[in-house]
């Protein structure tokens, strides 16, 4: 077994879970290969990539789970992810998943086994060791048009989705997931990435690694920028749009975030990382003051800034996306910003 520290093809082994060096809990899962005889960890060779590996564990599943080969475990975060890309299989239990419902079909098992690639705490597992290979390789997973959802989503960043857009002028990484083999090379054969527009300071997970991999131009509101994130090489200022180039416009919405900031894409679809999603709950567009953590009242006011713009897709980091004409779109937003006036006024 490779100790930590141990040097391989010009990689270093690390203690870490997940791809190398990388801060992310990704735990053993069934596309990589080998196990130590520690039964929670182990050390794996992905070509030239070492993977220190945990993996769900069967004795510390919820106890929510119905019997059979899928199992969440107690460690997931509830990120919603799995709810999101497999909601046959998986539910809501609280203030974790849990598997209301075995796959019955090849499509709904391989959803599972797409969730159980992205869970960004690898709290998913199978009893038998299934095969997620072909579940990676699926990501980045077509939305619409031109437009990806990356999968493999980061521990530290909570579970926050991220997308790429492909374009012949350069292909577009907002927000970031992790630095994960497959992803990477599946990145590289769509034409790997060119600018990552960051909408906040919570979603940027591995973005040092894939802006060194690609030598891509990271993209960043100076009011979320930290001492780690000094070396943004686009960095954004000010409150009033920017146009990064003739498809793409940066809009900063404060609130969430200090320098929270949506990039709005064709007028067709608006990346809104942490401001703005879709809630099942209310049928509607909504924002949460509890999970608000700079300015709620500047945070209503940037929702309500959205009504200047056109768009038909909202795809957040946190929350469900949804599609809708932009008529629609319109009304939900104004419902939403209605709401939110009134929970302020209440509170107050």
């Amino acid at each position: 077994m490779l100790k930590a520290g141990t040097r391989f093809a010009g990689c270093v082994a690390t203690r870490r879970h997940g791809f190398a060096d990388s801060p992310v809990a990704t735990r053993r899962h069934p596309l990589r290969g080998f196990v130590s005889p520690d039964p929670r960890s182990g050390t794996t060779v992905v070509g030239l990539v070492i993977v220190e590996a945990v993996m769900a564990l069967l004795q510390s599943k919820h106890a929510a789970n119905v019997a059979g080969e899928f199992f969440v475990d107690t460690t997931c975060i509830d990120c919603d992810l799995c709810r999101q890309i497999a909601g046959d299989t998986f539910t809501d239990v609280g203030d974790q998943s849990a598997v209301h419902h075995q796959p019955e079909t090849p499509e709904q098992e391989f959803a599972a086994l797409k969730a159980l690639v992205t869970c960004p705490t690898a709290s998913i597992g199978t009893v038998s060791n299934l095969s997620a290979k072909a579940a990676a390789a699926a990501y980045p997973d077509l939305i619409d048009d031109n437009v990806y959802f990356c999968g493999f989503a980061s521990e530290s960043s909570y579970g926050a989705s991220s997308y790429l857009i492909v374009r012949p002028e350069g292909n577009v990484l907002v927000d970031s997931p992790r630095f994960a083999g497959p992803l990477v090379k599946n990145v590289e054969k769509l034409g790997g990435v060119r600018r990552m527009f960051l909408t906040h300071r919570d979603d940027i997970a591995d973005h040092q690694k894939w802006a060194r991999h690609f030598n891509a131009e990271r993209v960043m509101h100076r009011d979320d920028i930290s001492r780690s994130l000094l070396g943004i090489e686009h960095v954004l200022s000010g409150h009033d749009a920017i146009k990064l180039d003739d498809e793409l416009l940066a809009i900063p919405t404060p609130g969430h975030t200090r320098g929270h900031t949506v990039l709005l894409y064709r007028n067709q679809f608006l990346f809104s990382g942490d401001h703005l999603w879709w809630s099942d709950a209310y049928k509607s567009l909504h924002a949460s003051k509890n999970v608000c953590w700079y300015s709620w009242p500047n945070q209503i006011h940037s929702v309500e800034l959205l009504l200047d713009y056109e768009f038909e897709w909202v795809l957040p980091g946190h929350g469900r996306r949804v599609h809708l004409s932009s008529t629609l779109m319109r009304e939900q937003l104004e419902r939403c910003v209605t709401r939110m006036k009134i929970s302020s006024r209440a509170a107050s």
